[in-house]
């Protein structure tokens, strides 16, 4: 159900753990996939056993995955995320200059991350379904906000976002699949080159 989705704010040693890129991966998989083994998300991710289990641990040891009992499993074992989703704001780690650099490393793999499967999305558009084609878009719009008025206007979207991701879990579309939502208000710096002058 819906209300089970689980959310945590990341804690300075969480997302400082966090920081890391096969770990982010792990997160990222065991979370669209579900529980798993070492081996099998080794596997997935096209990397080996010993590196998985290590940051496994070390997620584990900031909660951010759970150890998961399987009757029959033998020495296997298996892992979870112990949350559905995380965020992190940088006020939270004002003073913790490890944290503030692992927010700034995360955004980074959040730019990357839009941009490469942007790109694949452009490629894969000619075998994607007509529905689908329509359906996917990336707009821009050049808003005129104060800095209250932008924090209320994200936190509207957040709304409506949590409002489509609990009808995802309780009554997806015929046709459903992930859908990566990216959002972001970001003042215009003077003297930045940029598109989208007029919106969209």
């Amino acid at each position: 159900m819906a209300d089970d989705i689980v959310q945590v704010h990341l804690s300075g040693p969480q997302i400082r753990a966090l920081a890391q890129p096969l770990r982010l991966r792990l997160l990222g998989q065991l979370r669209r996939t579900g529980p798993a083994t070492a081996t099998s998300l080794a596997a997935a991710l096209g990397t080996n056993t010993g590196a998985t289990s290590y940051h496994l641990r070390q997620l584990a040891e900031v909660g951010l995955v759970l150890e998961e009992e399987r009757p029959g499993s033998g020495r296997q074992r298996w892992w979870r995320a112990a949350h559905d989703m995380s965020s992190f704001r940088r006020s939270y780690y004002e003073g913790d200059p490890e944290a503030t650099a692992a927010v700034e490393w995360l955004e980074t793999q959040q730019v990357n991350l839009f941009v490469a499967q942007a790109q694949s999305w452009r490629q894969a558009i000619p075998q994607e379904t007509e529905a689908w084609r329509e359906t996917a878009e990336i707009s821009d719009y050049l808003l005129h906000l104060g800095s209250d008025q932008t924090r209320a206007m994200l936190r509207e979207i957040e709304d409506v976002v949590d409002r489509y991701r609990r009808l995802g879990v309780d009554g997806p579309g015929p046709d459903a699949r992930s859908v990566h939502l990216w959002v972001a208000g970001l003042p215009r710096v003077e003297g930045s080159e940029g598109n989208g002058e007029d919106g969209a």
